[in-house]
């Protein structure tokens, strides 16, 4: 809604802008009343009747004349000079002639017919530059709505690559073991040598118990034979054995 009467607005100041530039063009009847003729006061009547106009650049010249009677040529400042037409720049014969004003400068004007120029029927124009040139459109007061919503942004993101970047293979190792220095031989320590058995200890005999005082014990029986020999035996086994053990 508001965009509409914008544009509406705009179009109202583009119209109002053109017409105000149609305005400020002239619109000028060459010689007033008395028109496009010999004027009958002198060879001076357009001169005079041009010095008390201001012509601009799009102004338009009105030539009211007498068809088959006169006519509107544009010429050089050299053909005006002359009175001659050898090279007209425009010729208009069908009146009224209306000439638009399409450039700054001096302009040249006379009739082609015999004799009308030298008569005084020619005139000349100085044209300035456009007097106003059309203002410029305002600008509308409120600008134009934007949007509420932002632009949606992607959601997804960028497709990362799916293969990774290939990684340097390691320098190989040898598969060739380094030798290790032989290990030093153990020495063998020397075998002890078994100790040689103790000869069993000589049997001592035993002494004879002191007599009492009193009474005098009997003697005792010599040791049994059969005894004496396991003893000795059983003294050797156990030297063995603890000859072994060590």
């Amino acid at each position: 809604m508001a965009r509409g009467l914008d544009m509406a607005f705009l179009a109202a100041i583009a119209v109002a802008a053109l017409i105000h530039s149609s305005a400020a063009q002239s619109t000028y009847t060459v010689g007033d009343t008395t028109g496009w003729t010999i004027p009958s006061t002198g060879s001076a009547f357009y001169t005079t009747w041009a010095a008390s106009k201001n012509f601009s650049v799009g102004d338009i010249l009105v030539f009211n004349f007498a068809a088959s009677a006169h006519d509107v040529a544009k010429v050089t400042k050299a053909d005006y000079d002359a009175c001659t037409t050898s090279s007209p720049i425009s010729l208009t014969t069908t009146p009224p002639a209306r000439i638009t004003i399409n450039a700054s400068g001096d302009h040249y004007f006379l009739c082609n017919f015999p004799g009308h120029c030298s008569s005084g029927q020619k005139l000349m124009i100085n044209v300035s530059a456009a007097s106003s040139s059309p203002s410029p459109a305002p600008q509308p007061s409120t600008p134009a709505p934007q949007p509420s919503t932002p632009a949606p942004q992607p959601s997804t993101p960028a497709p990362q690559p799916s293969t990774p970047t290939p990684q340097s293979s390691p320098a190989p190792q040898p598969s060739t073991p380094t030798p290790s220095s032989s290990p030093s031989p153990v020495s063998t320590p020397p075998p002890t040598p078994a100790s040689s058995p103790s000869p069993p200890p000589a049997t001592t005999p035993s002494s004879s118990p002191p007599s009492p005082p009193t009474t005098t014990p009997p003697t005792a029986p010599p040791p049994n034979s059969a005894t004496s020999l396991g003893l000795a035996g059983f003294t050797t086994f156990l030297s063995i054995f603890v000859a072994l053990c060590y």
